[in-house]
């Protein structure tokens, strides 16, 4: 098992929640302490407070990955006579950094709101509220027919040619390419200052812009030629979509009143708020992880029976029964679904890596909350 730090343990989470695709203003990062030390114990959680922290100097973790960001609004002061100067002297005091993953884990694949999906059973799950699309590049490679096939896998390996669920998708059509070699060249066919005429194929092959780097690498360690030609295209078609909340069907149709039922016992709340007719028939369910007060909308307009989501306002409320949409309020804190998610999703990452680092579940309830 290899030892790590904590920047390693970052990239490997960032290639699951890359900062790229969290909400503008949205704080994300180190909040405190550094990544350059070893890290053996990871705690995952969705808030950090002092008994957060106590817990992880309590279990030796020496990061804290934390959806909530601790440090929200720019701080003028760190009094440590106070609970959060307290919280940030003990992780300074103890070396232990703490990194936030707010809308970007939000809006990931598998993040909060794919897990509070998962916990309601949803299928045929998509995105509620599009934030970004990924960008799409076409390469454009000539290659000699005799290494034309060693060309694609190392392209199709590399990431390149993925199409909804097929992969290595590529397009050839043959030619003939014509070159002459300078004196200072090296050249694998041909010779120095001979015109050559060489049987080529065009490989032509989809690339997401994440993969865009990997993927020219691979192409020119596999190219046979000292001066490969190739063209990259920027494209206007969408690639992956990416955004907030999820919408889904439940397998069966339900009353309002059951699926609010259904809801909290899949998020264990004692109590819940719900917008609607009892006696409404529900099956499209939209879900949103944290305040979707803005997104009731976006919910109607995705033809939503009922969305699923916390801090429901007053006045939002009504507005949701004005246009016949349902709403079911759990809270915000069953976010708190992502702290299984992460952990069991980065165990296994860090398993495959063969990283010696150990993911703890927190738990400490920072729910303030409580039911009369």
């Amino acid at each position: 098992m290899k030892k790590v730090n904590g920047h390693e343990i970052i990239q490997l989470f960032e290639q699951w929640a890359p900062k790229h695709l969290a909400m503008d203003g949205d704080p994300i990062g180190l909040h405190i302490g550094q990544l350059n030390r070893p890290v053996e114990r990871v705690l995952v959680t969705l808030d950090v407070n002092e008994q957060v922290v106590d817990e992880a100097i309590e279990k030796g973790a020496n990061l804290i990955l934390a959806h909530h960001p601790p440090l929200f609004r720019p701080l003028k002061q760190i009094a440590t006579d106070t609970p959060q100067g307290r919280m940030i002297e003990k992780c300074i005091q103890h070396q232990i950094a703490v990194y936030a993953a707010h809308t970007n884990l939000d809006i990931a694949n598998g993040g909060v709101n794919d897990l509070m999906a998962d916990k309601l059973q949803l299928e045929d799950v998509r995105v509620l509220a599009e934030t970004t699309a990924e960008i799409l590049y076409k390469f454009i490679v000539f290659s000699p027919s005799t290494h034309t096939e060693e060309i694609r896998k190392a392209l199709a390996t590399a990431g390149a040619g993925a199409i909804g669920d097929y992969e290595a998708c590529s397009y050839s059509s043959t030619g003939e390419g014509r070159f002459t070699p300078s004196e200072a060249a090296n050249p694998h066919i041909g010779s120095a200052n001979q015109p050559e005429v060489v049987d080529e194929e065009k490989i032509e092959v989809i690339v997401p812009e994440s993969m865009k780097n990997r993927v020219l690498k691979a192409l020119l360690n596999a190219h046979p030629y000292e001066e490969p030609a190739y063209d990259i295209i920027r494209l206007e078609q969408k690639g992956e979509v990416f955004g907030l909340g999820r919408i889904g069907h439940l397998s069966e149709e339900l009353s309002l009143d059951d699926f609010a039922t259904k809801v909290k016992e899949a998020f264990q709340v004692p109590a819940l708020r719900f917008v609607g007719n009892p006696h409404k028939k529900v099956k499209k369910v939209a879900v949103l992880g944290g305040d979707g007060n803005k997104y009731i909308y976006a919910a109607k307009r995705s033809g939503a029976d009922v969305l699923v989501t916390g801090d429901l306002y007053f006045h939002v409320a009504q507005d949701a029964e004005s246009m016949n949409l349902a709403v079911v309020d759990p809270g915000h804190h069953v976010e708190q679904v992502m702290i299984e998610g992460v952990a069991t999703y980065m165990s296994a990452q860090c398993a495959s890596k063969k990283y010696d680092v150990q993911w703890i579940q927190s738990e400490i309830d920072t729910e303030p909350f409580q039911f009369k």
